[in-house]
C-alpha cells in the first residue's frame, strides 16, 4: 500500500477523530455552523475522499492508481420549515453540483401540499443516481446507473411525500455549465407501506423525456445532437470503458425508464434496479435501446439499520464507539448489444465492507469481478479498491 494513500487516510482521520472524541462535536462545532436569532441556520458542507486502486488488468488498459477522488465543498443556508439553499461545487471535477433554492408550502399556504425547488439539480430517475456521493454504500454506483442515468440540469421541480408515497415531477433545460442543450421532463412515484427507522419497503417507478437540441458549429452549420451510452466497470479511477455503444448521430429524443425497490428490516436490506434507454433517431436511422440492472444486499454486523429518508438511503449512524461495520454485495448487468450496434454486455460481481467512524469518516473496501465482451473482445478485469472518506 502506498504511503501517499497512508498519508491521506491520517489526514482526513485526525480531524474527525479529535471531534469524536469531544462530547459536544457533534452538537456545536461540526459541521461548521452558524445561527442568526431568526432561525436560519449557515452551514459548510464537504465531502473528501481518497482511493487506491490495485487491478488485474486481463489487457484492458486498467492500471494500479491512488489519488484524491473528491473535494466537494458547498454551503447551506436554511430556515426549518420555511426554506433552504444548497449550493455545492466538485473541486476535484470543476462542475456544479446542486445549486438550488427549495421552498415549503406549509410555511406559504399553512398546509403541506409539497415541496417547490428550483436551481440546477439531479433528475428524480432511481435510488443510486440520486444518492448523495457521500451516502453510497458502494465506491461506485452500478455500470448501469453510470450508463442510463441522466445527471443534473437547471430547471424546477415538485416533491410531495406522504406516510405511504411520495411523488416528484420536474421540468429542466441544460446545465450550468452550458452542455446538454434542449429540455427534459422527469417523474418518479413510489409507494413505501412501511417507512420507519429500522423498517422499509419502497417499491418506485420513475421515467424521463429528453429532447436534446441541435447545435450551430464554427461555420454556421446545424449539427444534430448526439448520444454514448457506456460504463466504467466500477473502478474509481480510471477512464477505461469495456462496453459503449459508440457515439449515436441524429438524435430526436431519449426515453429512459427506471424500477425500483428497497427492503430494511433492521441490519438487513436489499436494494435493486432496473434502468432501460430507447434512444430515437432522425434521418432513416434505426432506433437504439438498452437496459442494465443491479441487486445489491447489506449487513450491517453492528445492529444498526441504513437511513432512509425522502425517497433517498443516508449513511448508517453509529451506535458504538468503535463505530458501525457494513457487509456487502452486489451483481448488476448491462446490455448495449441491441439494433445492429454491438456496444457490449457486461456483468459485475462486488463484495465490500464499510467502517463508519463516527457521522463524518467512513473506510470502503471494494473487490469487483468483471466479465465483459464486445464482439470478438472477452475480458475478466478484477480489481480491488480502498477508500477514505471524510464527509460533513
Amino acid at each position: 500500500m502506498k504511503s501517499s494513500f497512508l498519508l491521506a487516510v491520517a489526514s482526513l482521520a485526525a480531524p474527525a477523530c479529535a471531534l469524536a472524541q469531544s462530547p459536544s462535536s457533534d452538537a456545536s462545532l461540526w459541521p461548521p455552523r452558524w445561527s442568526p436569532a431568526n432561525g436560519t441556520e449557515v452551514s459548510l458542507t464537504g465531502n473528501i475522499a481518497y482511493d487506491l486502486n490495485r487491478v488485474d488488468a486481463d489487457g484492458t488498459g486498467l492500471q494500479d492508481d491512488d489519488a484524491w477522488r473528491r473535494h466537494e465543498l458547498g454551503l447551506n443556508i436554511k430556515r426549518k420549515g420555511v426554506y433552504d439553499i444548497a449550493v455545492a461545487y466538485d473541486l476535484h471535477n470543476e462542475t456544479w453540483m446542486d445549486v438550488t433554492l427549495r421552498l415549503e408550502s406549509k410555511a406559504l399556504f399553512g398546509r403541506d401540499v409539497g415541496k417547490l425547488r428550483v436551481g440546477h439539480m439531479k433528475l428524480p430517475l432511481g435510488f443510486e443516481g440520486n444518492s448523495a456521493t457521500r451516502n453510497g454504500s458502494f465506491m461506485e454506483n452500478s455500470i448501469a446507473t453510470q450508463a442510463f442515468y441522466e445527471g443534473r440540469r437547471l430547471g424546477v421541480d415538485w416533491s410531495l411525500e406522504q406516510p405511504r408515497w411520495l411523488f416528484n415531477a420536474g421540468w429542466y433545460a441544460d446545465d450550468l455549465h452550458g452542455n446538454n442543450p434542449g429540455n427534459s421532463m422527469a417523474a418518479r412515484v413510489a409507494w413505501t407501506p412501511r417507512k420507519q427507522d429500522g423498517q422499509v419497503l419502497h417499491l418506485g417507478l420513475s421515467g424521463t423525456r429528453e429532447l436534446p437540441d441541435p447545435e450551430i458549429n464554427g461555420r454556421g452549420v446545424e449539427v444534430l445532437p448526439s448520444v454514448r451510452w457506456r460504463a466504467k466497470p466500477e473502478v474509481s479511477l480510471t477512464g477505461v470503458r469495456l462496453v459503449d455503444s459508440g457515439t449515436l448521430a441524429n438524435i430526436d429524443r431519449i426515453d429512459r425508464h427506471g424500477i425500483e425497490a428497497l427492503w430494511i428490516e433492521g441490519p438487513w436490506s436489499l436494494q435493486g434496479e432496473y434502468l432501460r434507454q430507447e434512444t430515437s433517431r432522425r434521418g432513416g436511422l434505426g432506433n437504439y435501446a438498452s437496459d442494465g440492472w443491479y441487486l445489491s444486499g447489506s449487513w450491517l454486523v453492528t445492529g444498526e439499520s441504513r437511513v432512509y429518508s425522502g425517497g433517498n438511503i443516508a449513511n448508517p449512524r453509529p451506535e458504538g464507539k468503535a463505530g458501525a461495520v457494513e457487509l456487502l454485495a452486489r451483481y448488476s448487468h448491462i446490455d448495449l448489444d441491441s439494433d445492429g450496434i454491438a456496444g457490449g454486455r457486461e456483468s459485475n460481481w462486488t463484495v465490500g465492507a464499510n467502517w463508519y467512524v463516527g457521522r463524518h469518516l467512513k473506510f470502503q473496501a471494494n473487490h469487483v469481478w468483471a466479465d465483459a465482451r464486445r464482439g470478438a473482445v472477452h475480458v475478466r478485469p478484477r480489481a480491488l479498491e480502498l477508500r477514505a472518506q471524510l464527509h460533513f
